[in-house]
C-alpha cells in the first residue's frame, strides 16, 4: 500500500512543535517535584519516598516523550511507513504525557491552564485527526499488514546488518524449531543451540577484539549487540536471546574494574562461551536493593569464605562462572561501600538442582525456581556454606574491595540496553504472528485483518514497536560514546512495558488459540511479562535511576 498520503509536512511540523512545547512543561513539572523532594538544595531520601507516585509518573512521561521524539525527529530520514508510525505514536504519547503532567501539576499546585490549552490547541487537534483518529489508524494498520511487519528500519552499518541477517537465519532455522519444546517441557538450553552460538561469537559481542571478542578498536559495539539480541529473541527469549545478557554484564564489569591479569584470563574465555556465565545479585530479602545485600564474605587465608543466599540467579546451574555481589566488609552501615564482586567457579550442571562440594568442604546448593515463562535458562535459588573463593577472583584485586556496587552498575548498563533488544525481538515475533493469523483467520466470512478494530490494534502495536526500536538504537550509540547510563534504564523501562502491551494484543487477536500452549504467541506473552521485572524492576528503575537523575539535574540547574 502506498503510504505517502498518510503523512505530510504539516503533520510532522505539528508533532515536533507539540512535543517540544510538552518538553517545556515536563521540565516545569520536574523542577516542582525536585523542590518537593529537596532539603538544603539536595534530594532527601525521606521526601523522595513520600513522593514516589509523582516520581513514577515523571519517569513514565519521560520515557514516552523521549521515544516519541526519537522517531518523529528522524523526519524524512525514514520510510513513509515508519514516518506514519512515528506520528501515530506521537499522537498517543502526546495525550499520555499530557495526562501525566496534569496529575503532576495538580499535585504540585501548578497552574495548568497553559498545559490544558496546549491539549486543546488547533495543532493538537490536527495531529489527533491526521495520525490518531480511528480512520487514520485503520489505514496505517492495513499498510503494516501488507508490509508483513517489516517496520522500524533503523540504519545499520554493513557489519551489523550482516550479523543481524545471519542470526535471523540461525534463529529461524535452528532456534525456533526447538523453542516450543524447551518451553513446554521446561528443558535446559541444549548444546545443539549453545555450540553454534559459541562458534558465531555471540558471547563476545561487547568484548574488544584484543580479548577475543568482536567489538572493534578497543570499544564496545552496542548496536551490534542489540541487533543480534533482537534476532535471537524473536525465535526464543529464554533459549537464545537471553544468553547474551550475563556475559554482557560480567564483561562490562571486568572491563570497568578488573585487573589486567583478570581481563587477560577471563574475557577471552567469556567471549568463547567457555565457561557460561551467571550473575548473582538479588537476595531473598532485598530484591533490587543492591546496597543492602548481605551475602557475606569472610577473609580467610588466600581468599574468602562465602555464606548466605542469592535468588533469581539465571542460568546458575549450567554456568561455570558466577559473578557474586558480596559483602566483604563486616560493617553493614557502610551500605554499598562494603560490597565487592567475587568470581565463583563451579562445574556445569544440566538439571534443575545441584550441589557442589569443594575439596575443603565448602558447599554451593542450587534449585531452579518454577516459573510461568522464560523457561530454558532457569533462575535458581543459591545457598553458600563456607564456599571458598581465592583472592585472585576478587574483581579488581585488593583495590576492588568495596567497589562491587559501582562495577555492578557499570555492568548493568549493558544488561539493561541488551534487555531492550530482547523486548524488541519478542515484540517483533508477536506482531508478525498477529498479522499472519489475522490474514488467515476468517470471521463472519471475511479475514480478521479486514476488520477496522484489528487494523487499529495492528497500527498501535506497530507504532509502539517502531518507537522502541528507534529509541533503543539511538541510546545504544550514546552508550558507545560513553554516555546514556540513565537512558539505558529508560529504554529498558519503555521497551519492556511496551512488550507486555504488544504481546497482549497479539494474543488477543489470536482469540482462543492465543491461550493454547501450542501457539507461539502464548509463549511470547508469558515471556514478555518477566522483562519488566528482571535486570532492574521497572519501579526501581523509574524511582531510583530515571526520576532521581532527572530531579538531580533539575536541582543542579537551579
Amino acid at each position: 500500500m502506498d503510504t505517502t498520503h498518510m503523512t505530510d509536512a504539516s503533520s510532522s511540523t505539528d508533532a515536533k512543535a507539540l512535543l517540544e512545547q510538552l518538553q517545556a512543561f515536563f521540565a516545569q513539572g520536574t523542577r516542582a517535584i525536585a523542590l518537593r523532594c529537596a532539603q538544603g538544595g539536595k534530594l532527601d531520601a525521606r521526601l523522595l519516598d513520600d513522593n514516589q507516585g509523582l516520581s513514577y509518573e515523571l519517569a513514565l512521561a519521560n520515557a514516552d516523550l523521549l521515544a516519541a521524539r526519537a522517531l518523529v525527529d528522524k523526519g524524512a530520514q525514514v520510510s513513509s511507513l515508519d514516518a506514519a508510525l512515528g506520528l501515530a505514536f506521537a499522537s498517543e504519547a502526546f495525550d499520555g504525557v499530557l495526562g501525566r503532567l496534569e496529575t503532576i501539576f495538580l499535585e504540585c499546585g501548578i497552574d495548568d491552564a497553559a498545559l490544558r490549552a496546549l491539549g486543546a490547541s488547533d495543532a493538537a487537534r490536527r495531529l489527533r485527526s491526521a495520525a490518531g483518529s480511528m480512520a487514520a489508524l485503520a489505514r496505517l494498520g492495513r499498510a503494516v499488514a501488507e508490509a508483513d511487519g517489516e517496520i522500524g528500519d533503523v540504519a545499520l552499518d554493513e557489519d551489523t546488518a550482516m550479523a543481524r541477517d545471519a542470526f535471523r537465519r540461525f534463529a529461524a532455522d535452528v532456534v525456533a524449531p526447538e523453542a516450543e519444546k524447551i518451553h513446554r517441557h521446561d528443558l535446559t538450553v541444549p548444546e545443539s543451540l549453545l555450540q553454534p552460538m559459541r562458534e558465531m561469537g555471540v558471547f563476545g559481542l561487547s568484548i574488544p577484539e584484543e580479548f577475543g571478542g568482536s567489538a572493534p578498536g578497543g570499544r564496545e559495539n552496542t548496536p551490534m549487540m542489540i541487533a543480534v539480541t533482537e534476532a535471537l529473541s524473536e525465535a526464543s527469549l529464554a533459549a537464545a536471546g537471553s544468553l547474551i545478557t550475563r556475559p554482557e554484564i560480567l564483561s562490562r564489569a571486568l572491563m570497568a574494574g578488573g585487573t589486567p591479569e583478570q581481563k587477560a584470563l577471563w574475557l577471552p574465555r567469556i567471549a568463547a562461551g567457555e565457561p557460561l556465565c551467571a550473575i548473582g545479585i538479588t537476595e531473598p530479602d532485598y530484591g533490587s536493593d543492591v546496597a543492602s545485600l548481605s551475602l557475606r564474605g569472610t577473609k580467610t587465608q588466600g581468599g574468602w569464605l562465602l555464606n548466605g543466599a542469592k535468588t533469581w540467579c539465571t542460568f546458575a546451574g549450567k554456568a561455570g562462572l558466577l559473578m557474586a555481589v558480596t559483602r566483604t566488609h563486616p560493617d553493614r552501615s557502610l551500605g554499598h561501600r562494603g560490597l565487592s564482586l567475587l568470581l565463583v567457579e563451579k562445574p556445569s550442571y544440566d538439571g534443575h538442582e545441584f550441589t557442589y562440594v569443594q575439596d575443603g568442604g565448602g558447599r554451593l546448593h542450587g534449585r531452579a525456581i518454577p516459573t510461568i515463562g522464560y523457561r530454558g535458562m532457569h533462575s535458581f535459588d543459591l545457598a553458600f556454606e563456607d564456599f571458598f573463593v581465592p583472592d585472585a577472583n576478587v574483581v579488581g584485586g585488593e583495590a576492588g574491595l568495596g567497589k562491587g556496587f559501582y562495577l555492578t552498575m557499570a555492568g548493568m548498563v549493558g544488561g539493561r540496553i541488551q534487555t531492550s533488544g530482547r523486548a524488541l525481538g519478542v515484540m517483533r515475533a508477536a506482531l508478525t504472528a498477529a498479522i499472519r493469523y489475522a490474514k488467515d483467520r476468517r470471521v463472519f466470512d471475511a479475514p480478521l485483518a479486514d476488520y477496522q478494530l484489528t487494523q487499529i490494534k495492528i497500527a498501535r502495536m506497530a507504532a509502539r514497536f517502531a518507537a522502541c526500536r528507534y529509541l533503543a538504537y539511538a541510546i545504544g550509540e550514546q552508550i558507545d560514546r560513553g554516555e546514556g547510563r540513565m537512558e539505558a534504564s529508560l529504554v529498558k523501562l519503555f521497551a519492556c512495558r511496551s512488550a507486555e502491551s504488544v504481546t497482549r494484543e497479539a494474543q488477543q487477536i489470536h482469540g482462543g488459540m492465543g491461550y493454547a500452549e501450542e501457539t507461539p504467541v502464548s509463549r511470547y506473552f508469558v515471556d514478555a511479562r518477566v522483562l519488566s521485572i528482571f535486570e532492574g524492576a521497572e519501579e526501581t528503575l523509574a524511582l531510583k535511576v530515571i526520576a532521581r537523575s532527572l530531579l538531580d539535574d533539575a536541582l543542579a540547574r537551579g
